[in-house]
């Protein structure tokens, strides 16, 4: 690993979410959506996947700009579109998530009906994912470390033997 620490918690039964942080930071990650439809989009992040809406930006017609936020670091940007568009393919965003949370956000999801969801379900690389598309077909996915009785040992076994080569290169 490395001496930076993350808000990621340790795949653990019973892990929690760290904090949400309202602070504003210089965020050295986010990406940016255009939507056709800001207030239903702003509905479908918070209410539909749980996360905050930081500010809103005002525009000439209404909101211009929504910042999100889930974590700290896990920021996303909305923005009205002003001229037609086509949502981009073969982009989809990843969040970090906590194991035991991924089940009642998939209901949370499904419960409020604007997007799609998918899963939770586990993954060959000792994930458990949900992945959700948004009312504007952006693919949005949750992923959570799988607790250590429940990951794959060859996979992680794996995964310890890369680690420790790239360490004695230093690569």
């Amino acid at each position: 690993m490395n001496d930076i620490p993350s808000p990621v918690p340790a795949p653990l039964p019973g892990a929690a979410p760290p904090p949400l942080s309202r602070a504003f930071y210089g965020m050295p990650m986010f990406a940016t959506l255009l939507v056709a439809d800001l207030e239903r989009t702003t509905a479908w992040y918070t209410d539909g996947l749980g996360f905050i809406n930081l500010f809103t930006m005002p525009g000439p017609r209404g909101p211009a700009l929504v910042h999100f936020r889930r974590w700290q670091f896990q920021d996303l940007l909305a923005r009205q579109a002003t001229e037609t568009f086509t949502v981009g393919t073969g982009c989809s965003l990843s969040f970090a998530a906590v194991y035991d949370e991924l089940d009642d956000l998939a209901e949370r999801a499904r419960t409020h009906g604007a997007g799609q969801v998918d899963g939770p379900a586990d993954t060959p690389w000792n994930t458990r994912d949900l992945t959700t598309v948004d009312p504007d077909g952006y693919v949005v996915t949750f992923t959570a470390a799988r607790p250590v009785d429940q990951a794959d040992p060859a996979f992680s076994e794996q995964v310890r033997r890369l680690s420790e080569e790239q360490r004695a290169t230093g690569e």
